[in-house]
């Protein structure tokens, strides 16, 4: 366990080096400032609590953003090091590759954490100075929102992982790191509503639509965020589609799990019989 906790944090060291930390929190902290004061304008006509428009516009923002950081700190965690050596060097130490991705794997998503934990905090703090009103399911939405962020964070981490130990350059990994992120994030949604309007209830049934938000760990975020409280449910864009599945709060986090498991196993997987 003391060589995974040196890994994760010689990782967290190289991520303060590079300004990863500080760049990531920076622009989740600007991003979640500016929908908190230009989000939340509306309330007034609405009747909606500003922090459960503040929840549903940083959702939507963490769906596009958190993701694509996730993949840019995570897809040359393995193949980045092979190619400049240092992966040779590490493994000349007492340590298991399982460890050296363990550490690798928990240092990223710490930094991943304290940027997004410090970023959307921010937002908190900017309602709480302009005097709006908290209640206890507004908080528990918030914080929510905020664990379940850091989550599908370490989803990509992983997926970048998995990538990281197939390929055999970083150029590539890279690409498909980006080909993932458009599939997942923005292609896989279009193509499952094109695919709703076409079959109009006749044979995508409630178990099958649910089935179909399962395989992308977006979806899964989505719905947990925008349809798991009753207050922030109100202003969901997924509201309509959400209706129609039969996925509870536990199903979709323990998709989110599973989504963080199994590639960050096949990762392990493929960088065991990975020659150096």
């Amino acid at each position: 366990m003391n060589s995974v906790i040196t890994v994760a944090a010689k990782e967290i060291q190289q991520a303060v080096r590079n300004r990863w930390v500080l760049a990531s929190t920076l622009l989740l902290a600007a991003l979640a400032l500016s929908l908190t004061f230009l989000g939340s304008a509306p309330t007034g006509t609405v009747g909606a609590r500003a922090l459960d428009v503040v929840i549903v516009s940083l959702s939507s923002l963490t769906i596009f953003l958190i993701p694509l950081i996730a993949l840019l700190i995570s897809h040359d965690a393995i193949v980045g090091d092979m190619e400049r050596g240092t992966m040779l060097l590490l493994l000349s130490y007492p340590v298991a590759r399982w460890q050296v991705l363990l550490g690798k794997f928990l240092g990223h998503l710490a930094v991943l954490a304290f940027a997004t934990s410090l970023g959307y905090g921010a937002a908190a703090v900017a309602l709480v100075m302009t005097g709006s009103s908290f209640d206890n399911d507004g908080m528990a939405a918030f914080a929510a929102m905020i664990g379940s962020s850091v989550l599908l964070g370490a989803v990509f981490v992983a997926i970048g992982y998995l990538v990281s130990a197939v390929v055999r350059d970083r150029g590539t990994a890279a690409g498909l790191s980006i080909g993932l992120w458009l599939v997942l994030v923005l292609i896989y949604d279009m193509a499952l509503l094109g695919l709703l309007v076409l079959d109009q209830g006749r044979n995508i049934s409630g178990g099958v639509l649910s089935a179909l938000l399962l395989l992308n760990p977006t979806d899964a975020y989505r719905l947990f965020n925008l349809t798991g409280f009753a207050n922030v449910s109100l202003f969901s864009g997924m509201a309509g589609l959400a209706g129609s599945s039969t996925l509870s709060v536990r199903a979709l986090l323990a998709a989110l799990v599973l989504w963080t498991l199994i590639p960050l196993a096949g990762a392990a997987l493929a960088f065991s019989r990975r020659e150096l």
